[in-house]
């Protein structure tokens, strides 16, 4: 096309290609050259003029776009008897967008006037602009309860799997939704007492075996105590929000901030930006802007929702669902930092030098709108010279720089000497149908590094305004290692022919010389963990006792108030240390920061427990087919009963029972940390190559037996067999004098 196109053209290109909205672009699709451009621009700027067009930096938007996710109301019917609805909360100008409801067979019946929290996607070329899928319906919040289904003759039962909850539910025979007996399944309250003086529960999801994939999380939640359901008056309470406006807040919503997530992120609570720094006294330095959404707005001391905030104290994460810490409303719309809406934010603003050091920083309250929701891939790959079509019009203003100015931080991090333990981090696949497609590892990116940098630096300069204002707050403790755990990982150091300094005080700098002195050698994996091991467990403290582990002497969580009660609590006390209003810290929180730190602290490690406990069970169901097949892995824990092998394929942990090494006796030193065999002298030690068998895989516990075949490349031993069943105890003695002479040679030579 070379002649000029119409402003329905443009609109309609603008529309159908959201990512190639500069001038740049749009002279490239209709062909337009030289002098053109000037007619180009006065069209573009006339689109602007009557409100089609909202420019942002080089490029341009439709400003009737609607968040992925929103309230909306039920409007009316189609023709084909298709539920519509309108958003309430459209902040465009032109005609508003129709939105066409598509059910699932478990959504509950609306209606008419039912308002519905949805998450939206938009639709070319129908006549309606975007389908909605329910996430809930506003008003209710229906008891839901996990148990088996006992069928019967006019409907069933539900045994409730919580040993807390003995009461049955009934169900209908018209709401059992096809559920079998002995199935599990997950079922909502639908009405009072039925005949059997039961309450009646509609089934709305089937997890068929009670031991299969799909329900392994949800087990582990009511296991552990997890909340997760929330009560009505906290429901209501986030119903009744409303967006944040501009009054009190700077106006950022013309800074390119940009969220950078996981590709299957539902919420985005950060967004960065960054950019040289103009001040002739900063030659070389960057500017790094970090903005968190305010959830401190929505979120008010003494309210239903602060309470059941502080009680679940985090959002917990498993392979098939997130347990949040704030209602849907909150987490998913209000308090996510959507592309191209408005939303309220405190931000801060810092300064770095050319070598990484912060000079400067200043906080602030704001309104921001982001520019893009990217993901972390497809930023890496624009930042390697492969940028797609969302990202190549931010190239050059958002994505380069953001690189700049974390190269700089890097020399800072580099001189810093955090602790860099180099254990990756696996991720379990599902499908549709909670079935374990397979284990990864995931990939460790720049653009993981750059955002994860960035949130030390935000962390750190909250952590020092609150110091600086004498305000109270909750820092984030991690402590040194004790002696007796560090006098372990030499002597592992040590028989691996590696040293770990003694005689001085301890830093990360020491660590991370003995991790790169294991790093590409049989011994890396094993120095890693045992180095973990060796580390206290952070925690949450209004004293503030230094972050060993990042190298810090103060440190506060401030990036994550969607899903952590801390990084809430900073906000809090940020505002009230601005006196940005009455929504701050209050009183009575500060008399309880104690009582909130040790809370909050045991509700962290009740969702890592488990996490790590879901994805045990789900490793146990991925290699259950496999019983029977060869693996090679690593001694990653010996114990009296027993070796622990952490397989390479998954990063499984499997057990071999000392029943099965052999038989003999098998002596266990625990300061050496091994089991030796009586008889054959066979050792096995921590860090050794190990090929084993799986024996048993039980998804319900989530463990993994294992047989060991072979240990350094050498076939297993075995010793001569047991008379009566007994274990040799004069050879046992035998080994331990030998195992004790071993040791005081050790030690002369030390000397």
């Amino acid at each position: 096309m070379s002649h000029m196109p119409s402003k329905s053209d443009i609109l309609r290109w603008i529309a159908d290609n959201p990512t190639l909205t500069s001038k740049r672009d749009i002279a490239k699709a209709f062909g337009i050259k030289g002098a053109a451009r000037i007619d180009l621009k006065r069209l573009l700027r006339e689109l602007e003029e009557e409100g089609h067009l909202e420019k942002r930096k080089k490029t341009y938007r439709d400003p009737d776009r609607l968040p992925p996710v929103s309230v909306l109301q039920i409007s009316g019917q189609t023709s084909d008897g298709d539920l519509t609805a309108k958003p309430l909360e459209w902040h465009g100008e032109g005609v508003e967008p129709v939105v066409l409801l598509v059910p699932r067979a478990s959504d509950p019946a609306l209606g008419e006037g039912d308002r519905i929290l949805a998450r939206l996607q938009e639709i070319q070329g129908e006549a309606h602009h975007y389908e909605a899928r329910l996430i809930r319906r506003i008003g209710t919040n229906p008891r839901k309860v996990l148990g088996v289904f006992r069928k019967g003759e006019e409907g069933g039962r539900i045994v409730p799997i919580d040993k807390g909850d003995g009461k049955e539910w009934q169900v209908p025979s018209d709401a059992t939704g096809g559920a079998r007996d002995g199935e599990l399944v997950e079922a909502e309250q639908s009405g009072p007492k039925g005949r059997m003086g039961l309450p009646r529960a509609r089934i709305v999801e089937r997890l068929g075996d009670p031991s299969a994939p799909k329900a392994v999380s949800l087990i582990a939640i009511h296991q552990h105590g997890i909340p997760d359901e929330f009560p009505d008056e906290v429901i209501a309470e986030a119903d009744r929000m409303k967006p944040a406006g501009l009054k009190g807040r700077e106006d950022l919503r013309d800074l390119p901030l940009v969220t950078i997530d996981p590709s299957d992120a539902r919420d985005h609570d950060d967004a960065v930006w960054a950019h040289e720094d103009d001040d002739p006294r900063n030659e070389g330095g960057h500017v790094i802007w970090v903005a968190i959404a305010d959830v401190a707005h929505y979120v008010t001391a003494g309210s239903a929702l602060d309470a059941e905030a502080r009680k679940r104290g985090n959002s917990s994460y498993f392979p098939d669902r997130v347990v949040p810490m704030l209602p849907d409303r909150l987490s998913g719309d209000l308090c996510s930092l959507h592309e191209g809406v408005p939303r309220a934010c405190i931000a801060v603003r810092m300064q770095i030098d050319a070598h990484g050091e912060k000079i400067g920083h200043r906080f602030l309250r704001g309104l921001m709108r982001s520019a893009a929701s990217l993901d972390y891939h497809e930023v890496q790959q624009a930042a390697d010279g492969s940028p797609n079509d969302r990202c190549a019009p931010l190239l050059d203003e958002v994505i380069a720089p953001l690189y700049a100015a974390h190269d700089a931080l890097a020399k800072a991090r580099k001189r810093r000497q955090p602790l860099d333990l180099d254990l990756p981090e696996r991720k379990v696949v599902l499908s549709d149908e909670g079935k374990v497609l397979s284990v990864n590892f995931a990939d460790r990116l720049d653009a993981h590094k750059l955002i994860e940098e960035f949130m030390v630096l935000a962390n750190v300069a909250a952590a020092e305004t609150l110091i600086a204002r004498k305000s109270p707050l909750l820092f984030r403790v991690h402590e040194e290692p004790p002696p007796e755990k560090l006098d372990s990982l030499r002597d592992v150091a040590e028989a691996a022919g590696l040293t770990l300094a003694k005689g001085q005080v301890l830093r990360t700098s020491h660590l991370n010389a003995l991790l790169h002195a294991a790093e590409d050698t049989d011994h890396s994996e094993v120095i890693n963990m045992s180095t973990l091991r060796a580390m206290t467990q952070a925690y949450y403290a209004p004293s503030n006792f230094g972050h060993f582990g990042l190298a810090l002497q103060a440190y506060a969580h401030f990036t994550s108030p969607i899903r952590r009660y801390a990084d809430l609590v900073v906000h809090r006390a940020l505002i009230t240390a601005h006196g940005w209003g009455d929504d701050g810290l209050s009183p009575q929180e500060v008399e309880r920061l104690e009582g909130t730190a040790e809370h909050i602290s045991e509700t962290e490690r009740r969702s890592m427990t488990a996490e790590r406990d879901t994805n045990d069970r789900y490793l146990a169901a991925f290699l259950s087919e496999r019983v029977g097949e060869e693996f090679t892995g690593r001694i990653s824990g010996v114990a009296k009963f027993g070796a622990f092998v952490r397989l390479d394929e998954t990063g499984a942990d499997g057990l071999i029972p000392v029943r099965s090494l052999g038989r003999e006796f098998f002596h266990f030193d625990r300061e050496a940390g091994t089991l030796t065999g009586a008889d054959t002298g066979l050792t096995v030690a921590l860090g050794q190559r190990v090929t084993v068998r799986l024996s048993e895989a039980a998804p319900v516990t989530g463990g993994l037996a294992l047989d060991l075949v072979s240990i350094e490349g050498e076939d297993v031993p075995r010793g001569p067999s047991r008379q009566g069943g007994k274990p040799p105890r004069r050879k046992a003695a035998k080994a331990k004098r030998k195992s004790d002479q071993t040791k005081k040679k050790v030690k002369r030579s030390r000397r």
